[in-house]
């Protein structure tokens, strides 16, 4: 049977990455990861780093792109700062030795790392189910969506009903718990806020929780 294996927002929290990753490798035919690795967590580098090596010796990894990643992105192409360093970037650009009023901080990223934020696809699906960082606008198709609702989606999304035929997996809201309905679940549990980093292993269902890394209080962005 094929599993694939759903891991919730990171947040920079690099020691429940590597918790995480020792219970559910073995397990994981597709390993996939709902973005927002950077932020508020103490170690965003090592998150991406971690990652980038995943990807060289895991057969089938996909690496979706947050709003984070997003905002990230905006402020090393020069386009945007005060969100970014608002919401947990200060503590991004401290794990890569970059200060925060730097003028151009491009240069001083890697080049892999620069190049990963911009290659992060918005969605993914395979026989399991649909995934995207935050939500998909109802009534639209998947090809169709807008990075808007992909990146940012809340409510209106939690609070709208899909017939795809298999649920859609998302993180981006924090639940004390997986928020499990009929058309949706969401797994972030709030590892950086002190909860927990879920995985979640389809098609069994089964998840797998580690600590979080309480490094932040709680915003909703």
């Amino acid at each position: 049977m094929h599993r694939t294996v759903v891991i919730g927002d990171i947040h920079g929290c690099l020691d429940s990455l590597n918790n995480l990753l020792e219970l559910i490798l073995p397990k994981a035919d597709t390993l996939i990861f709902l973005g927002d690795y950077v932020n508020r967590g103490p170690d965003s580098q090592g998150v991406v780093e971690r990652l980038l090596a995943l990807q060289k010796h895991h057969p089938r990894l996909i690496t979706l792109k947050g709003n984070h990643e997003f905002m990230f992105q905006q402020y090393f192409d020069g386009q945007e700062s005060s969100l970014f360093l608002r919401v947990g970037g200060k503590e991004t650009l401290a794990s890569y030795g970059i200060p925060h009023n730097v003028s151009e901080p491009l240069p001083l990223l890697p080049a892999t790392h620069v190049q990963f934020f911009r290659n992060l696809p918005l969605f993914f699906g395979d026989q399991h189910a649909l995934y995207v960082h935050a939500g998909l606008e109802p009534n639209r198709h998947i090809t169709l969506q807008r990075p808007q609702w992909c990146l940012w989606a809340r409510e209106k999304f939690i609070n709208a009903s899909f017939q795809l035929g298999k649920p859609i997996i998302f993180g981006h809201t924090v639940f004390p718990r997986p928020y499990i309905v009929d058309d949706k679940i969401g797994i972030d549990t709030g590892a950086v806020y002190g909860g927990q980093l879920t995985a979640l292993i389809l098609p069994d269902m089964e998840y797998i929780s580690v600590p979080g890394e309480k490094n932040a209080p709680y915003t909703a962005s």
